[in-house]
């Protein structure tokens, strides 16, 4: 049985709101089954890729922190868009145990739930971080100022994306779009694609 689409956004926000408070205090972790373990396990990505991004614009890192950081940046951007794809695959799964065929007018939508969830991971992350902004005791008013209406900005705009991907999920779960998982194929980190990488290893060999 398929879950209900609205009952199932609420859970990710939940998800992703309770992991990113959680997680600022230990090691992330990851106590979900099914579908949401892989929601989570996405995320995680996304909390690790936040926080490596703030160091790399450290002007006190030094150029072999920065470097460590930079190569730590590709590695969790390729597997949150790896898992991107995993989200997908897994409400496909749902959809073949439930039985569900896409009609035979069926459209493809310009971005799919596992892109959505991401988008909102990051959102959450956003929030997260916005609010702990406010809480700051050495700035001016005008940075609170500025903090809250971008605070007030990324609610209005997870409430939205939300609410749009209940719908995309709706329809999805009723055979009236088609879910394809599309492959991010990045070419920076094979080997074989990548200039700088199969030049090296023509040189060393």
């Amino acid at each position: 049985m398929l879950p209900d689409p609205q009952e199932l956004v609420q859970h990710i926000a939940a998800l992703h709101r309770e992991t990113v408070d959680r997680w600022h205090t230990c090691e992330p972790d990851n106590p979900y089954d099914g579908l949401l373990a892989t929601i989570c396990q996405q995320h995680e990505f996304n909390f690790r890729l936040w926080h490596e991004e703030d160091v790399a614009r450290s002007p006190k890192a030094p150029d072999q922190r920065i470097a460590a950081v930079k190569r730590a940046i590709d590695g969790h951007n390729q597997r949150r868009n790896d898992w991107i794809e995993k989200i997908d695959e897994a409400l496909i799964q749902l959809l073949a145990g439930a039985g569900v065929l896409p009609r035979a007018d069926a459209q493809l939508n310009t971005e799919t739930p596992g892109s959505a969830i991401d988008r909102l991971s990051i959102m959450a992350l956003r929030i997260y971080h916005l609010e702990e902004q406010l809480d700051r005791d050495e700035v001016d008013p005008s940075h609170t100022v500025k903090v809250s209406e971008r605070l007030e900005r990324c609610r209005v705009q997870h409430a939205d994306l939300s609410h749009s991907l209940v719908e995309l999920l709706d329809d999805i779960f009723h055979g009236r779009k088609l879910l394809k998982v599309y492959r991010q194929m990045k070419m920076y980190n094979d080997p074989t694609l990548n200039p700088y990488l199969y030049q090296a290893q023509r040189l060393a060999s």
